[in-house]
């Protein structure tokens, strides 16, 4: 009797090979010929959630490589599929984040003969990843899968693309020649060279004014336990870039945030701990650094180290074995006194910062300010159980310095591409990684209008986000409705949005719960109910402030010293 040979389609080998690698969600939008594929990994037990529109896919899919330290899938269509899923891509290329594209193709017998959507994607996707590929047979795909999310992870993470051609979705392969390899193995870890421990030991014992800078890094290696150990032995005092917040809390008496350009500018020795001299640093140059200032840097990725300057010591490796490494070597018997003249300078320019603030935050002027409106919103968070996204250029920029973070791994933002849309992708990416925090995203009015439709699938979804709109009729400012009305179309700032857009209304639309609120009190009574709220209602908060007018732009964090040409 003939024994009957099973087959798989090619979408069931994706789906399998996703499940083989434990792979728990897939972010997306479907069409043809990827709707097998997303049918296949829902049949896998995988869960899907279905976008409105790829840029945010992708951004969620980045951003949960960055929360679970594993390779975040994003599945899309061929052609402008690709073309929109690429700003996740770069955006995960320029902050380090592990996430992994999927995307359908024209059938492979008919490249360059104008099929269907057809891109040689590639070739589109291979500058802006480590690892870009077509699968040269069915049979292929589960091996050329594991290098694919081995290489997304090991190293310095990034993207990774994959191609997936229609004739191998719908074609099929028998099941006995198969295999499936199982999980990635965790990223080899290593440590840093002995001697140049020892040499950075020595130069944090004899400092004046030492610092440490807590970077995303140092969160993506999931470092809080090693550092949180070395601040306590040390008693140095420590600042974090945005989503380096939480790895030691923010509420830790040696955080010196609060004073952070004075902090930079005094410090003697800077241990960078998975941070880059890129312009959230202002590249480690004068005037904002001190001049003669001596660099210990530790990072994963060789071609990092001494990049805008010079590095006195230079720690390559894994962040948590390296810090350990500088426990272990650093004299039980030495700790930095917290009566130094630099240290006891910082809590006074924390002090009287911390005066200047809330002077701000009981600003009654209407509508109402920046600062008065997240003090309303920040008074009611939970100080722990919370993430907290946040984009749009004010509405970032001043936020940063006024929520407080205790968690690591529960800050995401614009980050080092400063890219505007992130916020609704990340929500949701969030919300499905940590079922059980609330989540809640501040957005600028501007930011959250290039990706407002998600709204309908967080909803869909059933995804409790809290969403604070943060509107000011523009992009950096706008006009109330009396200037706008009252000037000419044509002479319009560039800046100016319609203004009073009811952004609240969409939730209702789609079925979530909308508020519009001009006062702290109705402010207050919004986030109350929005944190009281059933757990399966995404909430939208439009916050009117005042809008800022025709007043000159100036961003402080951009200043820096330009040479001479």
């Amino acid at each position: 009797m003939t024994e009957i040979t099973k087959n798989l389609n090619g979408s069931q080998v994706i789906a399998k090979s996703l499940k083989s690698q434990d792979v728990q969600v897939v972010f997306g939008i479907v069409g043809i010929p990827v709707i097998e594929v997303a049918e296949a990994i829902i049949a896998e037990g995988i869960k899907f959630i279905g976008f409105r529109n790829e840029q945010s896919a992708s951004y969620a899919a980045s951003a949960y490589g960055f929360l679970t330290g594993r390779p975040g899938i994003c599945l899309v269509v061929g052609g402008p599929g690709v073309v929109h899923a690429l700003a996740g891509l770069v955006n995960a290329q320029v902050n380090c984040w592990p996430i992994l594209l999927l995307a359908g193709s024209s059938d492979s017998y008919q490249q360059g003969m104008g099929a269907f959507q057809e891109l040689d994607q590639v070739s589109f996707c291979k500058q802006s990843t480590k690892y870009s590929v077509r699968p040269p047979t069915i049979m292929k795909i589960p091996n050329i899968l594991d290098k694919a999310l081995r290489t997304s992870t090991y190293g310095r993470p990034g993207p990774v693309y994959m191609d997936l051609p229609a004739d191998f979705i719908q074609g099929s392969v028998e099941i006995n020649r198969i295999s499936f390899p199982g999980p990635i193995p965790d990223p080899p870890q290593s440590l840093a060279d002995f001697k140049s421990v020892i040499t950075a030991v020595d130069l944090l014992k004899n400092a004046k004014a030492p610092l440490i800078i807590i970077g995303k890094g140092a969160s993506y290696a999931r470092a809080e336990i090693e550092i949180s150990e070395f601040i306590e032995k040390t008693g140095i005092p420590f600042l974090s870039t945005p989503m380096g917040k939480g790895v030691v809390p923010d509420s830790h008496p040696l955080n010196v945030a609060a004073s952070r350009s004075q902090a930079l500018a005094g410090a003697d020795v800077i241990l960078l701990l998975g941070a880059r001299l890129n312009w959230i640093l202002h590249f480690g140059l004068p005037p904002k650094f001190n001049e003669r200032v001596k660099l210990i840097q530790v990072d994963i990725h060789p071609e990092e180290h001494h990049n805008n300057r010079r590095a006195n010591v230079s720690l390559l490796g894994h962040l948590p074995l390296i810090v350990a490494q500088l426990v272990a070597q650093f004299p039980s018997n030495l700790n930095y006194s917290a009566n130094s003249p630099y240290l006891l300078g910082l809590k006074e320019k924390i002090r009287a910062n911390v005066i200047l603030n809330e002077k701000k935050f009981k600003d009654d002027t209407f509508p109402m300010s920046y600062h008065r409106a997240f003090w309303e919103i920040k008074k009611r968070l939970p100080e722990k159980n919370i993430v907290f996204i946040s984009e749009g250029a004010n509405t970032m920029d001043i936020a940063r310095s006024i929520f407080d973070l205790q968690e690591p791994r529960c800050r995401l933002d614009a980050g080092t591409f400063a890219t505007m849309g992130v916020g609704m992708g990340f929500a949701i990416a969030a919300q499905v990684k940590y079922p059980n925090k609330r989540i809640v995203a501040i957005e600028g009015d501007s930011a959250f209008g290039f990706s407002a439709m998600e709204i309908e699938t967080a909803v869909r979804a059933k995804l409790p986000l809290i969403i604070i709109i943060i509107n000011n009729n523009g992009i950096y400012q706008g006009l109330d409705s009396q200037e706008y009305n009252s000037t000419p179309i044509s002479n319009l700032p560039s800046t100016a949005l319609l203004p009073e857009v009811r952004y609240d209304l969409i939730a209702d639309a789609c079925g979530g719960k909308g508020f519009l609120v001009w006062t702290p009190g109705e402010l207050g009574d919004a986030v109350n109910s929005a944190l009281g709220a059933n757990r399966e209602k995404c909430v939208v908060i439009n916050v009117m402030i005042q809008p800022g007018g025709k007043k000159k732009l100036n961003f402080a964090w951009l200043q820096t010293t330009k040479p001479n040409l």
